[in-house]
């Protein structure tokens, strides 16, 4: 996200923290506590851990996504119900609307601090305000707790991992990152009915999480901002949409690219270079690509520490001194100057070779992963003239995306019934490459995608974990907190 970006986010909720924790000064004080003790992050918690009775060591449960964000609604009312909060809608605007009850009770002369709400003391002494089996609290805690984290998922922040080596080095595989749907504005869900906290199979069983009988159209609330070139997006994978099995859109999995190029742009790749609007653009500082090695065989050795060292990935040996391998430009620079190496080279693909597997999988278009183009990617309004020739790139858009019957009979095109040789497209749609060029199933395979499989923005990455490491190292303490650019 930019500087202007995170201006806008802190300006956003700048006003709902700072209510927040007036709140919690005033609540803290009247428990005995220190104002000031609100103000520090995670010890703050801890002291109202304290006010409620509850143990420290539940402060480690917040370390752990998912259960952290349940873990932390719990405190919270356990928190409050120190202060005489147990009614049902009491322990709702605590859990969803903490910066308008807060400080109302902070201010509140009724409100008085009554004991540790955990403990048997407090219980005994004011059973007649809870009235309450213990299996109806844990049942209303769970319910707050599950219905906070769905919207928070669903409107505001939601965690992912990176599970393949599509983005490195930019995106690591063991990262943990946050996607913030407040930058382009949450998407509504479509497929309403779904189990919480899964995407789209039960976890262990391989069956459904959703239910497809009710079914919303496309709606996005107003967002910070629409997508940049080069920002870093999650969306869902539209090529879903030709399995056997089809999900909704918003069921489909989740993707992870960069995006290269916004509704109306125009897109050229040569020689692995990409052109926006005919200008090239720099690749990633740390974007990976295929390159060529030669090296001696009597001189040069593979040291296993060097290769993890200069995260070398994809080592494939052609011959005992020919291999190719994935590496970023500055590993190739330093693995250049290794004994035995005698030259690396990019290895990219000719023009004008063609692939069956690249878009728009057409002999017309003798296009591969290193040279396509030129195309224009489609904009909300933008009307094209269609032929034989550009039918290709923009079939699936009008056919699938758009959901209209297109029909070819010999040059002549027909939409919906009608014959045509015009087209103007209802969506935004846009190009979308992973940073690792020759490791990264994207938009040259599969064209482009729409706005209603936008997700939101990668942000900051909060956790890196390296499984390949030794125990020691398995952290990787450089990506911590970690913001993507």
């Amino acid at each position: 996200m930019d500087i202007a970006g995170y201006a806008g986010v802190y300006l956003l909720l700048a006003p709902v923290l700072l209510l927040m924790q007036v709140g919690l000064w005033k609540l803290f004080k009247k428990a005995g506590r220190h104002g000031w003790e609100s103000l520090i992050p995670i010890y703050a918690t801890y002291v109202m851990l304290k006010i409620s009775g509850r143990p420290a060591w539940l402060l480690l449960l917040l370390l752990i996504p998912g259960i952290g964000v349940i873990v932390a609604i719990g405190i919270t009312i356990d928190f409050v119900k120190s202060f005489g909060k147990t009614k049902m809608r009491q322990i709702a605007g605590a859990v969803l609307l903490p910066f308008i009850f807060l400080p109302k009770w902070g201010f509140d002369k009724n409100t008085r601090y009554l004991g540790q709400s955990a403990s048997d003391e407090f219980r005994e002494e004011y059973h007649h305000l809870l009235r309450k089996s213990s299996a109806r609290e844990w049942a209303e805690t769970v319910f707050f707790a599950v219905l906070a984290v769905t919207l928070i998922r669903l409107l505001l922040i939601e965690a992912y991992t990176i599970p393949s080596s599509s983005m490195e080095s930019s995106l690591m595989v063991g990262d943990y990152l946050f996607v913030s749907k407040l930058s382009y504005g949450a998407r509504l869900p479509m497929t309403p009915v779904s189990f919480p906290f899964t995407h789209n199979t039960m976890p262990g069983m391989g069956i459904k999480s959703y239910w497809e009988g009710i079914k919303l159209p496309y709606f996005r609330l107003p967002g910070l901002g629409d997508i940049k070139r080069g920002d870093v997006v999650v969306f869902n994978f539209p090529m879903e949409a030709d399995s056997p099995w089809y999900r909704p859109v918003d069921k489909r999995e989740h993707f992870i690219k960069r995006c290269e190029a916004i509704p109306g742009d125009n897109v050229r790749l040569i020689s692995g270079q990409v052109y926006i609007n005919g200008r090239p653009v720099p690749p990633p500082p740390n974007a990976e690509m295929e390159y060529a090695v030669n090296t001696d065989s009597n001189t040069f050795n593979f040291n296993p520490e060097l290769i993890y060292k200069l995260h070398i990935s994809n080592i494939q040996p052609f011959t005992r001194t020919n291999y190719v391998m994935n590496m970023t430009r500055l590993s190739s620079l330093a693995l250049k100057k290794v004994a035995g190496v005698k030259y690396i080279r990019p290895n990219i693909q000719f023009g004008g070779v063609y692939d069956h597997e690249v878009f728009p999988h057409s002999p017309v278009h003798r296009w591969n992963v290193d040279n396509l183009g030129p195309f224009t990617v489609p904009k909300r309004g933008l009307t094209i003239k269609l032929d034989t020739l550009n039918l290709p790139i923009y079939r699936r858009a009008i056919e699938v995306y758009e959901n209209n019957k297109l029909q070819l009979n010999g040059s002549s095109i027909s939409i919906n019934g009608r014959q045509t040789n015009t087209y103007t497209f209802k969506m935004d749609y846009y190009w979308m490459m992973g940073d690792n060029r020759h490791n990264s199933i994207d938009s040259r395979f599969w064209g482009f995608v729409p706005e209603d499989h936008i997700v939101g923005k990668a942000i900051f990455v909060w956790m890196s974990w390296d499984t390949n490491a030794p125990f020691a190292d398995k952290i990787r303490w450089d990506r911590v907190m970690r913001i993507i650019r």
